[in-house]
């Protein structure tokens, strides 16, 4: 088992709330962290036919078989029980009682709110990190685009093509069914394809809906559905009121690169090199590095990018209160005058709301500071966000 870093915090947030609920993309661990992080508690799989038809047909005799709460595994899947498991927690009136695991983030999240708002504590583990990674194993950057970051691939050296393409396969299968009714599966899978290949992008329905055949209503559907069950990720504008007409689009991004990498038709590691979208991708893995570190110390997304009309573009915005830390992020190995250019104009926008030097991300292995900006490796990256957070 590769070490969590959300295990600590799930650990310590469970003594102070009678629920715990963990969301996340499927296979990212949620089942693996839940079991080892509260192995004292009995543990239920609603995928399983024969446990979810007793929790659906009787489910007060279900709950009640765990007097000290459980582990129910992909609750998404009964909804109905959280009504009940709110009854049983208002009862018992204590803390450490059941810990939730699901997969579609909208469905659960709606459920939750009707049933557990201020009872559980809402966690979110999301394939592996760069520093749990690095525990155990060595990647370089172009394999980590390549292979993403999905634990099962790497604990059991699985070829990436194969598996990717067996968890697409297999979320199609499963997951989209139960959320949207999709006739053409290969329209669908089109739609997806062309998303992975505007990774990093402006995220633009009218252009999206027009190169699969679909309607913009059918693609605004299915981005909602890509987003409800962890595929894509949407990076939202950051918005001021400085005098300039900002993007209000989102930008698109994959919750794992790997998947993104091979919905572009990458094979193997040696084509990432020399792939058009290896900046693209770059900066995904980056921006999802951030974020998951915020995720894994139980914190909520505070990101953001900024675009204006003139052009001015920072790539991610890390919001600590009223505080911005700018980051840009650029996949060469050599530092050029160019790097700096955009965070120099933000900075200029915003002097009295950028307390640190902003953070260059490049692919490069030396660290330095140029002109008041911290040149940092993609590997050192959570380290320096610790820093931050500390201040």
């Amino acid at each position: 088992m590769i070490p969590r870093i959300l295990a600590e915090y799930a650990a310590a947030i469970f003594t102070k709330y009678p629920v715990v609920t963990v969301t996340g993309p499927r296979q990212s661990g949620k089942t693996t962290l839940a079991r080892a992080t509260f192995a004292d508690k009995p543990y239920a799989n609603l995928e399983n036919p024969v446990t979810r038809q007793f929790a659906q047909e009787d489910p007060l005799a279900f709950l009640n078989q765990y007097p000290e709460g459980a582990v129910i595994d992909e609750i998404q899947r009964v909804p109905d029980l959280l009504s009940y498991i709110q009854v049983i927690v208002d009862e018992r009136g204590k803390n450490s009682l059941f810990v939730l695991t699901g997969s579609q983030q909208f469905e659960l999240m709606r459920g939750i709110s009707q049933s557990l708002a201020g009872r559980t504590a809402l966690l979110k583990l999301l394939p592996l990190s760069i520093p749990e990674l690095s525990a155990g194993f060595s990647p370089g950057i172009d394999e980590m685009l390549f292979k993403g970051f999905y634990p099962r691939i790497y604990a059991q050296d699985l070829a990436p093509a194969q598996a990717y393409g067996d968890y697409f396969e297999t979320y199609v299968e499963r997951d989209l069914r139960q959320l949207v009714n999709v006739k053409d599966l290969s329209v669908f899978q089109r739609f997806v394809r062309l998303c992975a290949g505007r990774c990093g992008q402006l995220l633009n329905l009218n252009s999206l809906a027009n190169d699969t055949g679909i309607s913009q209503s059918t693609a605004r559907e299915w981005m909602t559905v890509l987003e409800a069950s962890y595929i894509v990720f949407l990076l939202q504008p950051f918005q001021a009121n400085i005098g300039k007409r900002l993007i209000k689009s989102p930008k698109m991004y994959f919750y794992d690169v790997g998947l993104a990498s091979w919905l572009c038709g990458i094979e193997e590691e040696k084509q990432v090199a020399t792939h058009p979208l290896r900046g693209s991708l770059f900066e995904n893995m980056a921006v999802m590095e951030v974020l998951k570190y915020r995720y894994n110390h139980g914190k909520r997304n505070n990101l953001y990018f900024y675009r204006d009309s003139n052009g001015n573009e920072i790539d991610l915005i890390y919001v600590k209160g009223n505080d911005m830390l700018p980051i840009e992020i650029k996949s060469g190995q050599t530092i050029t005058s160019s790097y700096f250019s955009s965070l120099k104009k933000f900075s200029a926008l915003f002097p009295d709301q950028l307390p640190w030097p902003g953070f260059l991300i490049y692919g490069g292995e030396t660290e330095q500071a140029r002109q008041d900006i911290k040149v940092l490796r993609i590997f050192s990256l959570p380290e320096h966000l610790y820093e931050i957070e500390r201040q």
